[in-house]
């Protein structure tokens, strides 16, 4: 089996692949720079328990970083959970999708990893909306690659800085209110944050849109895809899970002697 680790800023995605490519099962963690290699270690090797699959079956692993202080720790963990160092994937060193932006290498491999596994699924052109600790909306052209990108604030982030900026604003559940015209303050904060980034979603995708110069479908995904994707029919489907699959891919491309 291969275990694919997406680290983000603030959480840690892991997937399990069956050889066949199906994915067995999926956890979050906190990404934690403190954390040690034995920490990590013990963390999945945890995980793996509880979900009854046996870390002996894990053949190889193949990471997505935006942590780069967390690279050699995951590392060391890998090596001694499974006993095989782990393929890292990097945006300029991949030969999967081509990266037109100005500068590859400053490309998140989370972002790439998503491209691809979008791409894989679903073809292109495309465009690609994460929701993560930043809202990211990524573009594929016509012919396969990854042209441009806009990053937002995310949804999670925008929030805690409201809340944390103000003396009486709560923190609140990211719900769906029953109606924009909030009549509580929690309804007004449910109303502007969910409404206002469906919003955001829907300009950005149209300006995506008239810059490929084609009506390209959009795919969600990310923790908090399925609440924005509740709130519009814009999306072609909401597949959490882009990032695992496009490190699969590139593990089979790139990562597998």
């Amino acid at each position: 089996m291969l275990l694919a680790i997406d680290v983000g800023n603030t959480e840690t995605k892991l997937g399990c692949f069956s050889p066949e490519g199906e994915l067995r099962r999926t956890w979050r963690v906190a990404t934690d720079v403190r954390r040690t290699a034995d920490e990590y270690g013990v963390i999945f090797s945890a995980l793996l328990s509880l979900a009854h699959l046996d870390r002996q079956a894990i053949r190889c692993v193949a990471i997505a970083s935006v942590v780069p202080k967390l690279d050699p720790v995951l590392a060391d963990a890998c090596v001694e959970l499974v006993g095989v160092a782990p393929y890292f994937l990097r945006a300029d060193e991949q030969q999967i999708i081509e990266v037109q932006t100005e500068r590859p290498e400053e490309v998140g491999a989370d972002l790439i990893a998503a491209a691809i596994g979008a791409r894989t699924r679903y073809g292109a052109p495309l465009i690609v909306v994460s929701y993560g600790t930043a809202t990211v909306f990524m573009a594929i052209s016509p012919a396969g690659a990854y042209v441009g990108v806009a990053i937002a604030p995310g949804i999670g982030v925008s929030l805690d800085a409201l809340v944390g900026q103000t003396a009486k604003l709560p923190q609140i559940a990211l719900e769906r209110p029953e109606r924009a015209l909030g009549r509580t303050t929690v309804e007004a904060l449910q109303a502007g944050i969910v409404y206002g980034f469906v919003g955001q979603t829907e300009a950005l995708v149209a300006r995506f849109r008239q810059e490929l110069g084609v009506a390209a479908p959009v795919v969600a995904t990310g923790g908090l895809a399925q609440l924005v994707g509740r709130q519009t029919d814009l999306f072609a489907s909401v597949d959490p899970h882009l990032g695992l699959e496009g490190l699969r891919q590139a593990f089979i491309r790139h990562g597998n002697p």
